[in-house]
Formats: C-alpha cells, structure tokens, sequence
C-alpha cells in the first residue's frame, strides 16, 4: 500500500509543542512506509492567517528536519469546497440553520437545565419556505448544517487506540458554513484529504469524535475515510493539563531563546508516550526504523521542558566537531571543542570554556604557599595529555598533598573554577605562558 499523510498547520500563530508532535509522527511514518509527507497549510481563516506564520512555520519544519513532499494551501482551493457543498445541499446533506449564537446557547443551557446532553434540535430542518424568508428579511443569514445519517455507528479499528465505535444519534449536526460564508475546517479537510489521496490521518485523541463525523462525510462524498490513529494527549510533569507556559512554547522560542538543538526535540516527541526509552538521537534513522503504531499507549503522555535540556546537553556530549563548526566562534578548534563538548548543556555554552582557555580570568588562590610551590614545578617545553600528571605527581611528592587536597587548589589557580573538563586535556589548551601568569596571580 502506498502511503501518504499529512500535516496541515494553521498559520495563524507559532509552532508548539503539541502541533509539532504530531507533525514528527507523520512524517517519521511516511520515511518509514517510503511514503509521501504532505504539508497543508489551512488558511481558510483569511482574517487570522498570515504569510508571516507561514514562513515561520515553514522554516521551523525545515530546522527540525521535517522536509515534505508535497503541499498546497487551502486558500487556493475555494472552488473545491464550494462544489463539495453544492453536492451535499443537492443531496440534502447539507440544511440552513438561523438560530444565532445567544438563541443556540439558550437552547444548550434548557438541554442541559432538563439533565438532556447539548445537541442540536435540528429545527433548522423543519423550517418552511416562508420561515426560512422571514429570517432573510430580517437580515440573517443562514449557517449550514451537515445532516449526520442516524441512528448509526461509525466504527474503525485505530492504530493507536485499537477498535473505536460512535453512536452517530449522540453528536450534533456540526457546521460547516458559518454564516458569512466562511468554512469551518470540517469540511476542507476531508476535501483536501480525498483530492490528495491521503491514506492516513494521525493527530490527537482529541479529534476521535471529529473523525467520526468526518467518516461520514467522506462517505457523503462518495469515498471512503482513511486509516486513522489518534495519539494521547500532553500533559505536564506531574499529570496536570499542558498549560500554556508548557505547550505553546513555540518552536522558534525553543529555538532562538532557549538554545535548543532540533534533534532534542524531535529525540522526545518521537518517543512521548510510547514503550520506547527516551534517548538522545543525533540522526532521526534510529526514529524512523523504530517507529511502530503498536508502540504507542492511550495513556496520556507527560511532557517536561527539562526533559529538552537534559537531552540536548546529552546530545552535544556526542556531537562530532564537523557537524557543529560552522556554528562556533572561529578560535573554537576541533580540539577545544572535544574538551569542552561535555560540560555544556547549550551550543553558546562553548563561549565559557574559549574564555577559561583564552583568558582573561579571575583565578582562585587560597594558599599562596602551596600555589608557589607548584609554580615552581611546572614542566617546562612542549605540553600534551601527560604534562598534568606529570605535574601533579612532583607537586606531590613535594608538598605532601594528594587527593581533593592537590588537584582542586590547581584546577582553581589554573581556570578560576572547582568543576570542568578533565585537566589532562585542558591543560595543554590554556597553555604554559597562561598557566604560569595564573599561578602567579595574574588576570590572564
């Protein structure tokens, strides 16, 4: 079976958390299957969307390493839309409603006052011709309805949530045209996912019930729904819902403030919620071979932005030289960056290491005697790997000082700090000159 899925964002804000997972799920099932990953950019809302977020939302895909195959924007397909809602009107699928909004949620509040759920009355499809022009002559305009075929049950076997079943009798007629002739995304979407031959449609649990009324009209329009798997939700840390300081933390802030690398990022939506370990992935092949439906629980996933920064350090500990040098401050060299790699949690990070190499620094001296003395054990000549040992054992068997008593006053003196990257390899880097400017006391 060839397979083809679809991502379709809204440009009417940023990329966050949530969206994009579901986007990584998509797109890692397409590379898997060897199938088409198409965006879909839904910008019916003409009011709201805009070229700016489109871009945005482009260039973040692109710097998550989500590339497509295909893609196409909804605003260009009007014509498309209208002809499906002249076939569903011409088969009476499609019904006016005039109710407002203050009338409709009156009604709500009398359903649910009488302990009844809050679904439409279809009154909209009693009205007569001398009605429906009173109305007209009032001024209102219609809204319409999709007339749901009951009693029935729309029923598919999820990939995610295993075999689900919906009776139709307990969904409101939804709309698809507002009144000013807008679409809602309802009905777009199955037109877009028919034209487009999509064989899948992956997104939140969310949209279970959506999808079954979607089944419907898919079928309405002479096709068949495709496939579908429903992932869990997000929540915070510790169970509570995703608030918004959590999830719609965009893309470009995670990006551009926090300093994040892409592949921490899609290391974790990757394998949210799924019997995977969480792990941090340099390349997305791991992912992609990975990736199976049956791997994914229908209990709600727990997401923690720590979780990003914990991984991304995780990342850059293993980050080959030439994959992150055009990134790095010039004077950063292929050495300095193997030393220094394991001690950062962000890129810009590696600026604090090229200052304790380069200078200058505040160093520490709490015992001037025993700093002199080493001084005057340094090693002279060309330093490597061993000079550190070297040193420290003749500071040793001078002074008497071993362990934490020996390596801490040095590693102090020498880099103004009591943590860091081993000094075997650091040493060589700072450089004797520094080395003994340090140890006297200098700023340098």
């Amino acid at each position: 079976m060839s397979v083809k899925v679809r991502f379709a964002p809204s440009p009417t804000g940023l990329l966050h958390v949530g969206n994009v997972r579901t986007a990584i799920s998509n797109w890692l099932f397409a590379r898997k299957m060897g199938g088409v990953f198409f965006l879909r950019i839904d910008d019916t809302d003409l009011e709201r969307s805009t070229k700016e977020y489109e871009d945005q939302l482009k260039e973040d895909l692109i710097w998550l390493g989500l590339d497509w195959d295909e893609t196409a924007k909804q605003s260009e397909r009007f014509g498309r839309y209208d002809a499906a809602v002249e076939k569903l009107k011409a088969d009476g699928r499609l019904y006016p409603c005039y109710e407002t909004s203050q009338e409709l949620d009156l009604k709500r509040k009398i359903q649910l006052g009488q302990g009844k759920p809050p679904l439409y009355d279809r009154a909209g499809l009693t009205l007569t011709e001398e009605e429906k022009a009173k109305y007209e002559a009032e001024g209102r305009k219609p809204h319409w309805r999709f007339k749901l075929a009951t009693p029935a049950r729309v029923e598919w076997e999820d990939h995610v949530r295993g075999h689900q079943s919906f009776d139709i009798e307990a969904l409101s007629d939804p709309i698809l045209v507002r009144e000013d002739g807008t679409y809602l995304y309802t009905l777009p979407s199955v037109v877009d996912d028919i034209d487009f031959g999509i064989t899948h449609i992956m997104r939140g649990e969310d949209h279970s019930a959506n999808s079954a009324v979607q089944t419907q009209i898919f079928e309405a329009l002479g096709s068949n729904a495709p496939e579908m798997a429903h992932f869990s939700l997000l929540t915070g840390a510790k169970g509570e819902g995703l608030s918004k300081r959590l999830g719609s933390a965009s893309i470009k802030s995670y990006r551009e403030e926090m300093g994040l690398e892409p592949m921490s990022i899609v290391s974790l939506l990757a394998r949210i919620g799924s019997s995977d370990p969480i792990e941090p992935f340099t390349s997305v092949e791991p992912l992609i071979e990975g990736f199976e439906f049956s791997k994914f629980s229908r209990a709600t996933a727990k997401f923690d932005p720590r979780d990003l920064e914990i991984l991304n350090a995780k990342i850059l500990h293993v980050t080959d030289f030439d994959a992150v040098k055009d990134r790095l401050p010039d004077d950063v060299t292929e050495d300095i960056w193997n030393v220094a790699r394991a001690n950062i949690e962000k890129l810009d990070d590696v600026a604090d290491w090229l200052k304790i190499i380069n200078g200058p620094i505040k160093t520490v001296i709490e015992d001037a005697d025993f700093i002199s003395s080493a001084a005057d054990l340094l090693p002279t000549g060309d330093w490597d790997d061993t000079t550190w040992k070297s040193w420290t054992t003749a500071v040793k068997e001078v002074t008497g000082a071993k362990g934490r008593d020996l390596f801490m006053p040095l590693r102090q003196a020498v880099t103004g700090l009591d943590h860091g990257p081993e000094m075997g390899t650091l040493l060589p880097l700072i450089g004797e000159a520094r080395v003994r400017a340090r140890l006297s006391g200098q700023a340098a």
